[in-house]
């Protein structure tokens, strides 16, 4: 099932508990329209590596205990061709132009995260400097 043109419920699945409950729907929606927005701006697909994740899943993976991750508004991005530190970036000056809501934003050696917690966070993971 899409959610929006370029986004499948399936691809935010929890890979112990399957996809969020229905619940959450509005959140992975939210969520995928600006993910439709960072695409559009890339002209490529996006990996999601990690979306929703269960509470007992985030508990087990030793997850934040507030994550974002747990309400479906938070996703864990790759994207092919394209480094991790660009695709911050791109999604840094969608955000100032308005096109991508203000949110939780970190930079991994790997992958990036994005969610829309409605409030500006900025983190770097182990080894990655600003």
């Amino acid at each position: 099932m899409y959610v929006t043109p370029n986004f499948k419920a399936e691809e935010f699945k929890c890979p112990k508990d399957g996809v969020p409950p229905a619940e959450l729907y509005g959140n992975l929606e939210r969520l995928c329209m600006q993910l439709e927005a960072l695409r559009a701006e890339l002209g490529k697909p996006i990996l999601v590596i990690s979306g929703y994740r269960s509470p007992n899943f985030n508990g087990a993976i030793g997850g934040a205990k507030k994550s974002q991750h747990m309400v479906a508004t938070a996703s864990d991005i790759k994207v092919k061709g394209v480094s991790p530190r660009k695709v911050h970036s791109t999604i840094l000056k969608l955000i100032k132009e308005g096109k991508m809501e203000q949110g939780g934003l970190g930079l991994y050696e790997t992958f990036v995260h994005y969610d829309v917690r409605g409030h500006k966070a900025r983190w770097y993971g182990k080894g990655v400097k600003p």
